[in-house]
């Protein structure tokens, strides 16, 4: 076994360098998605994007629950060296996919419309939003899937191929959306066909892999057991990553709501710019701790407690290092930056680069919040992961209720870095109590599943 043989820093970068690849890579894609539609549409169109996103934001954190509550699983049962249950725990991740995908289908039909209008979209925008988030309901299947199969492929000890699974499919959502958007004029709609494209390669070529000899964990019949303990124990562990992205999207709903209740679609359309702006770092910081997940739920596996903090406190360094240098390069060039997506409009601009200097400051800090509830998770702790993403969710609720009272927009902008830097003064106690717990108190969080 390779994470027996390597030292920890080869093992932590074996990992979290292709998952940062891979993150990096899926989020050019949505980067050059909205620079497409603020050339062809503008600033309507970014809008209604992100009108939109809080749904996409629920399917990708639905997939990324199974993904990583099943990887967990699995890579701790190869710590316990039992490949049997490694095998189930991934069949059942990919039957809870299937599920998952079929049931959300069915919701989305029914309350997709409901979900924009309760943003305040009305009109053509929300005409506009409607027709996106209708070819995601669609085919919500593929983008759950999309989100869950690279990291069941990655904790095969496979981090390479799921970076490449998500690279091509980056690659072909690109130049699909240059012919859709670009040169067939498809608009929104052509933007999301493109996305499920290839989001439907990745689910089939990394679900194919499963069953080949190539496969650490090849499934076959007899493996092929959906088992309801196993699925549950998924569910328990990742349902802290749903609410990641639950939070996400709520915070999402919650600022387009009041940017529309307390401002104009301009100041949406910059929300929407600042969103794509620091897509790479929150994306960079997922793939670090997605890369520090699968060795430290093997080490706790293996009863490895100091490789378990040696490989944490690195990757705490690493995401906390390269938020403070986004923040930094964020402010010095706003203006070229805002540009990039506002085309020359200068009130769309105006208020980007003022919302970069409000919004941003705290920006590390929400990287290494998302670290921690991954380390809990990773730690077979799923009650203290859901607290940290549940409580990221929650805690900005009074900092948007009264900060827009008292300040108007500037109020919006700043709710999430000042609930950011309260977050962190109780995480930070946290995870540091928790990796100085004698070795023989970590072992008994071992997975008991069966």
């Amino acid at each position: 076994m390779q994470l027996q043989e390597h030292s920890i820093g080869k093992n932590f970068w074996r990992f979290a360098i292709p998952s940062m690849v891979a993150m990096l890579v899926n989020g050019m894609y949505q980067i050059i998605d909205g620079l497409f539609v603020g050339h062809y549409i503008g600033y309507e169109g970014l809008a209604a994007i992100n009108l939109a996103w809080p749904v996409i934001g629920i399917l990708t954190g639905i997939g990324v629950l199974i993904g990583m509550g099943a990887g967990t699983l699995m890579s701790i049962f190869r710590g316990e060296q039992n490949r049997h249950q490694a095998r189930h725990a991934l069949f059942s991740g990919i039957v809870l996919t299937v599920i998952a995908g079929l049931l959300m289908t069915g919701l989305l039909s029914i309350t997709r419309t409901w979900l924009m209008t309760q943003q305040g979209a009305e009109g053509h925008l929300l005409a506009m939003g409607e027709v996106y988030l209708r070819v995601f309901s669609t085919g919500a299947i593929f983008t759950i899937a999309a989100g869950a199969m690279p990291m069941l492929v990655r904790n095969l000890d496979r981090p390479n191929l799921a970076t490449g699974l998500m690279a091509t499919g980056a690659v072909l959502n690109i130049a699909l959306d240059y012919v859709f958007i670009g040169v067939m004029q498809w608009g929104l709609e052509g933007a999301a066909i493109a996305t499920i494209i290839a989001q439907a390669l990745i689910t089939i070529a990394a679900v194919g892999y499963c069953f080949t000899r190539h496969s650490p964990l090849k499934l076959t019949a007899s493996a092929c057991r959906f088992k309801l303990p196993l699925a549950s124990q998924i569910v328990k562990l990742g349902v802290s990553q749903l609410f990641m992205y639950a939070y996400f999207s709520f915070v999402l709903a919650i600022h387009n709501t009041l940017f529309m209740s307390y401002g104009t679609p301009v100041h949406v359309g910059a929300f929407a710019i600042i969103g794509y702006l620091v897509t790479l770092y929150y994306l960079l910081a997922e793939g670090i701790a997605m890369g520090m997940q699968p060795p430290v739920s093997y080490y706790l596996g293996a009863k490895q407690h100091d490789r378990i903090k040696a490989t944490v406190i690195l990757a705490s360094k690493v995401v906390v290092f390269i938020g403070i240098a986004a923040v930094s390069l964020l402010n010095l060039y706003p203006d070229l930056l805002a540009n990039l997506f506002a085309h020359g409009d200068t009130a769309l601009m105006a208020e980007t680069v003022h919302g970069i200097r409000l919004h941003l400051f705290g920006l590390f800090l929400d990287g290494f919040i998302v670290l921690s509830a991954v380390y809990f998770m990773a730690m077979n702790q799923g009650g203290k992961a859901l607290f940290i993403s549940a409580g990221n969710m929650m805690i900005q609720l009074p900092f948007l209720y009264w900060l827009p009272k008292m300040l108007g927009i500037d109020g919006i902008w700043l709710a999430m870095p000042l609930s950011n830097i309260a977050l962190a003064m109780i995480v930070i106690p946290m995870m540091w109590h928790d990796l100085h717990r004698k070795p023989a108190v970590v072992a008994q969080s071992t997975c008991t599943a069966s």
